[in-house]
């Protein structure tokens, strides 16, 4: 099994600038996401920025690194750049790890390479895990997802989906999920075949995508099949803030 990771990183961030370049025990941000990917099967593993200052750190700790448009609107976008760059064939398959995870596990990277492979007719393929708090469900922040007997996405929302009718009532949160109520919290680690990127930028956003705010209902409203696996583990979350960098560093320093 031979796939690329590549870890799209910007300088720019509304609520952390210089992420990708914050110190983490000595360490910048990237170059942890950079080496928690090397860990994987990965055949290779590049970081797609835009930022000079990114590209000069990548290149002082060893990693490869490919400077890429300023302009893309979207990580999709950037990574089908890397795809043109590369030159890489249509069967070929690239796994998105954000540049702000430095705690990623290595083996949800394989798993979503791997369901490529098990899952021929899948474009995409990415993760999931089971929703236990309601503050969660109903937290318009946790995207949810809705899957069929195989695995593959019927929708993704930041509404509380599936609606339990017979229970609950618009505008209350319930102080519990009932016991047969299942829901999926959709973990935002994707892999793509290349023929799937190249045709992604050539379609105009879906307006299930410009509502919720979601980029990977474009691709379920052009009828892409999204494969969406339960995690394997729980991945630790990714730095937003201020308060994040500072709760990885903690976590690293124990």
């Amino acid at each position: 099994m031979s796939f690329t990771v590549v870890i799209p990183a910007r300088f720019a961030s509304s609520r952390l600038p210089g992420k990708p370049l914050a110190d983490i025990g000595g360490k910048p941000m990237i170059r942890h996401v950079y080496e928690q990917a090397c860990r994987s099967r990965a055949g290779r593993v590049l970081v797609a920025t835009d930022d000079d200052r990114i590209l000069e750190a990548c290149n002082s700790f060893g990693a490869e690194a490919v400077m890429t448009s300023p302009g893309h609107v979207s990580g999709t976008d950037r990574l089908q750049e890397v795809v043109r760059i590369l030159g890489l064939e249509d069967s070929a398959r690239i796994v998105n790890v954000q540049g702000d995870e430095p705690l990623i596990p290595p083996a949800l990277i394989d798993q979503v390479a791997e369901a490529l492979d098990r899952y021929p007719d899948a474009g995409i393929a990415t993760l999931c895990e089971r929703i236990e708090r309601p503050a969660d469900l109903f937290n318009p922040n946790v995207v949810k997802v809705v899957r069929d007997a195989e695995g593959y996405a019927h929708y993704f929302s930041r509404a509380p989906v599936p609606w339990f009718r017979d229970q609950w009532q618009p505008g209350q949160v319930p102080s519990a999920l009932p016991d047969d109520y299942i829901a999926w919290r959709h973990i935002g680690i994707y892999g793509y075949r290349a023929s799937l990127l190249n045709r992604f930028v050539s379609w105009e956003p879906a307006p299930t995508e410009t509502i919720e705010s979601l980029e990977q209902l474009r691709a379920l409203y052009q009828g892409v099949r999204i494969h969406v696996s339960e995690a394997a583990q729980t991945p630790p979350a990714g730095v937003d803030t201020a308060a994040d960098l500072e709760r990885v560093r903690q976590q690293l320093a124990r």
